[in-house]
């Protein structure tokens, strides 16, 4: 192997090791884990597998945070598209300042708004339920997604708008048909980081649930029992959990590779 490869490899290597060892201790039993080091499991279980595929308290738990992360992506992105053409297409009073605002949402811990967020929705009768998680993280998503959006937007010329008006189209038909084909690298990245920011946020999604809409996070952190904790089953429910943004992160991959060209991410 030549000189200039072996630091990627072994950069790679690294990172790949925690989700090795992860994946490894998912086909171990707890006793084997705390037994000893090993690199390979000596007493292949699939026992964790079938009890998170079995329980319905295991697999509903990623069935609810499939349900509102999929809720919160859709409502984020369908917000922050007219939001970021507003801001990349005109020039209004104190624009810069609102856009600013935004950003400054998306930099608050979620901590500062769990109890408001919890004691609105309790009121209301929307404690426990799916779109309240879905709400509250388009919180911190919605300003991320306006800004990932502006930057594309801003990269397509407005000639393209006023000749869309000149040939007859309305508004609607030429953002939905001509602007947004355009644009579909930026929609495929901010979908991504809305899904995955909801996907791994833990608090807001713990203290607004309870058992209707529990998300797998807060099924894992449960896990304890007279023996201690399940580390066999933990690693299981941990290895599950990496599938849904592997499969997003192959669907947009190419989106990613040009946000990042464009400075946007």
């Amino acid at each position: 192997m030549r000189p200039r490869y072996l630091i990627p490899f072994f950069y790679i290597l690294f990172l790949m090791l925690p989700i090795y060892w992860l994946v490894a201790m998912s086909f171990k039993t707890t006793n084997e884990i705390l037994g000893g080091f090993s690199l390979f499991p000596q007493r292949f279980t699939l026992e964790n597998y079938r009890e998170i595929f079995t329980n319905p308290t295991w697999y509903w738990g990623y069935i609810n945070s499939i349900i509102y992360v999929s809720l919160n992506t859709v409502i984020s992105v369908a917000v922050a598209l007219p939001a970021a053409y507003a801001f990349s297409r005109y020039r209004f009073l104190g624009d810069k300042h609102l856009f600013f605002w935004l950003l400054t949402n998306r930099m608050a811990p979620a901590a500062v708004f769990a109890l408001p967020f919890f004691q609105l929705y309790s009121a209301i009768g929307l404690f426990d339920t799916h779109i309240a998680v879905a709400l509250a993280h388009c919180l911190f998503n919605i300003p991320l997604a306006v800004w990932i959006l502006e930057g594309f937007m801003s990269g397509v010329p407005k000639e393209l708008d006023e000749t869309a008006y000149v040939d007859g189209y309305s508004f609607p038909r030429f953002f939905t048909s001509i602007f947004l084909p355009t644009i579909k690298a930026g929609v495929g990245v901010a979908a991504f980081f809305c899904f995955m920011f909801s996907w791994v946020e833990l608090l807001l999604a713990k203290t607004l649930t309870a058992v209707e809409a529990k998300p797998i996070a807060a099924t894992m952190t449960r896990t304890a029992s007279s023996a201690g904790y399940e580390l066999g089953l933990l690693a299981a429910a941990g290895t599950l959990t990496i599938i849904p943004g592997a499969i997003v992160i192959y669907f947009v991959r190419n989106y990613i590779a040009k946000g990042f060209a464009l400075g946007r991410v």
